[in-house]
């Protein structure tokens, strides 16, 4: 993505405040369904399968673990900062953007809630396209910081939540 893509997207929410109000309130309202809905389903865990709750907290554990601490060493920039743009999300972090954690983390709580319930898991992955978008269009991430956030949610969860051996939890 350059500039001038940028400005393309995000033309049609700066010339719509109501579209930019309403592009930042979905953005935030996702970050806190995240914030509760992970919680519950860790909640219906513990009571109607406990088998299943380890998993639930250590794949997406050990993957946040491991994901921050490549996107640490490799500092990747940001679109705010590489691209000279005006983005319509502010942030005051520098690089680190690669990749995008509020999309992984979105992605694993939906591949949590998928091992458990799949409508709700179904509806959190729709959610977290949703999300991807928000972020690549409010200028805080490019493309790739998304696609790659939802890939290593998706992969390290069909890992961690199906593949491995119940042994190892």
């Amino acid at each position: 993505m350059n500039a001038e893509q940028y400005e393309a997207i995000s033309r049609p929410f700066r010339a719509h405040p109501v579209a930019l109000h309403a592009l930042k309130a979905v953005n935030d309202g996702l970050k806190y369904l995240c914030y509760v809905l992970y919680p519950v389903l860790l909640v219906l865990l513990a009571v109607n399968e406990p088998s299943k709750l380890l998993r639930a907290v250590l794949t997406p554990a050990v993957l946040f673990v491991g994901l921050s601490a490549f996107r640490r060493l490799y500092d990747a920039p940001r679109p705010y900062e590489a691209l000279e743009i005006d983005p319509l999300m502010y942030k005051s972090t520098k690089g680190k953007s690669f990749p995008s954690r509020h999309i992984f983390s979105i992605f694993m709580i939906a591949m949590c809630w998928l091992a458990y319930c799949v409508p709700m898991g179904a509806f959190l992955l729709i959610c977290g396209v949703f999300m991807a978008a928000i972020r690549v269009i409010g200028g805080v991430h490019y493309p790739r910081d998304v696609i790659t956030g939802a890939l290593v949610a998706i992969l390290g969860g069909i890992v961690g939540l199906w593949w491995l051996p119940l042994s190892w939890f």
